[in-house]
């Protein structure tokens, strides 16, 4: 939902052709969120709904920000020098190609994401970064992700990759079959990859304050499907788990001396990165 890093890539049917500012739109509502101007009155009206049953939303887009900006540099400094971040966004200040080129200034990077408004912010924002790319896809067709011409111009399948899933799973209906568009991904990387995800859910949701929230979507971009801690698990099949394994977004490896927010193990979204263990080229 918008609390967290809130992206674009398609769960319904109501994709769209172009910029439209009279239906919420996701990623802006995200934009909103962590005080980006790209954004509409209809998508801070609808920002001001969910806010009104989860008042801890605008925190948890800042959490999971933050989740993908630790992952990212731990990332970079195990060695991944590819990242393709599914679901990308509305460019916002620390975007990963910034953070991984902290660690990592050749390291390759592509956004992709559905959305016209993400791909018009990202060409213009990337015009002389030759190394990162933003591309259109939406991830219920990931084999037209994985060969689109201009991933595979930045991206070698047989190094390894970071496929990074923030905050987009969710977006994904059943129907869709999330696990086997993760578990596509998944067989499409070289052992020594990493899939870093993060994804809402109702497991502490006592007073239902999460799925209100969750159902002033419905007039959104996208909708939301909350998912358990078992679901969650399952997208990281055959993978290791990094410690400290499947936890909340606060709660995933915090910078030293950052205090850890009082009940931050009851967080509505879940967070992991996961390792294919193996030898890159001996797949």
């Amino acid at each position: 939902m918008a609390g967290v890093e809130i992206t674009a890539m398609q769960a319904g049917e109501k994709t769209l052709s172009a910029v439209d500012p009279q239906t919420p739109n996701v990623p802006r509502m995200y934009d909103y969120l962590l005080g980006g101007k790209d954004n509409y009155a209809v998508d801070r009206e609808a920002v001001a709904e969910v806010v009104r049953h989860a008042p801890d939303t605008p925190f948890m887009a800042r959490e999971n920000r933050a989740f993908l900006r630790r992952a990212v540099r731990f990332l970079a400094q195990s060695g991944i020098r590819q990242f393709i971040d599914l679901g990308s966004g509305l460019p916002t200040q620390g975007n990963v190609h910034e953070i991984a080129h902290q660690v990592a200034p050749d390291a390759h990077v592509v956004y992709v994401d559905v959305e016209p408004i993400v791909l018009t912010h990202g060409r213009a924002l990337l015009a002389n970064k030759p190394e990162v790319t933003v591309i259109q896809g939406d991830i219920r067709r990931i084999d037209e992700i994985l060969s689109d011409p201009e991933l595979g111009r930045l991206i070698d399948f047989d190094r390894p990759v970071a496929v990074l899933m923030l905050a987009v799973l969710h977006f994904i209906d059943d129907e869709y079959d999330p696990p086997g568009i993760v578990e596509r991904i998944r067989a499409a990387m070289a052992p020594g990859s990493y899939l870093a995800v993060s994804h809402v859910t109702g497991d502490f949701d006592t007073d239902s304050r999460v799925q209100d929230a969750a159902a002033a979507y419905e007039k959104a971009t996208n909708q939301i499907t909350l998912r358990s801690r078992a679901q969650v698990l399952r997208l990281f099949d055959d993978l290791e788990l990094v410690e400290p394994g499947l936890t909340t977004l606060s709660m995933w490896r915090p910078d030293p001396g950052a205090t850890v927010p009082l009940g931050a193990e009851r967080q509505w979204c879940y967070a992991g990165v996961g390792h294919k263990a193996g030898v890159p080229g001996g797949r």
